[in-house]
């Protein structure tokens, strides 16, 4: 019995963050409270404190849940794409889907409520964003070693010239709900970084 009921604690939390995610990812952290999820969910506000004691500590889990996933989607771009260009098309491509599901990066939309947010989740979406940040610097200095891609200045400048590029093509179009509009700023992207010979992989 101990087990069963573990399990269904697990899955009525996996359920909170599911739901909590995409509203955040939609409305902004600020734009939903723990009756909007109590709702959706059919479940009461107490069972939401049961498993996240406040809003705080529903804000970390979610950054912590979608900073593992994100991890885990760069990892599999190592694994799997041959050069540093591929790697960098497919972390755009990462955007790329967010927006598809007519939603927003969750840190992006975090880093736009920042002010309001408390300590530990602000530190948190900066780690966020400086993990970002170091994976893409690695990424840019295989490209300058294998020659597939180009840039002009530091690694780490245009590390966050990317960075700062895609979360702002998304915000943009968003209020356009013009999903080319976003791919055409990051195909200018990736052409800016690709030497005039590269080839596609």
């Amino acid at each position: 019995m101990t087990t069963a009921r573990g399990r269904g604690d697990a899955d009525t939390a996996a359920r909170i963050l599911d739901v909590a995610e995409r509203l955040a990812q939609v409305r902004g952290f600020n734009g939903f409270s723990y009756a909007d999820i109590a709702t959706e969910l059919g479940i009461t506000k107490a069972a939401l404190h049961y498993h996240f004691a406040g809003k705080a500590d529903l804000g970390e889990a979610l950054i912590g849940r979608y900073a593992d996933r994100f991890g885990q989607a760069l990892a599999a771009l190592d694994a799997t794409a041959p050069t540093a260009a591929g790697k960098l098309r497919g972390y755009a491509d990462l955007y790329l889907g967010v927006l598809r599901d007519h939603r927003m990066c969750l840190c992006g939309m975090l880093a736009a409520e920042y002010p309001t947010l408390p300590d530990p989740m602000r530190a948190s979406v900066v780690s966020f964003f400086d993990k970002n940040e170091q994976w893409l610097l690695r990424v840019l200095e295989q490209g300058r070693a294998d020659g597939s891609l180009t840039f002009t200045g530091s690694a780490r400048d245009t590390a966050r010239m990317i960075i700062g590029c895609l979360e702002g093509a998304m915000l943009v179009a968003r209020p356009y709900a013009d999903i080319p509009r976003f791919q055409d700023t990051a195909a200018s992207l990736l052409a800016s970084l690709s030497p005039p010979t590269a080839e596609r992989d």
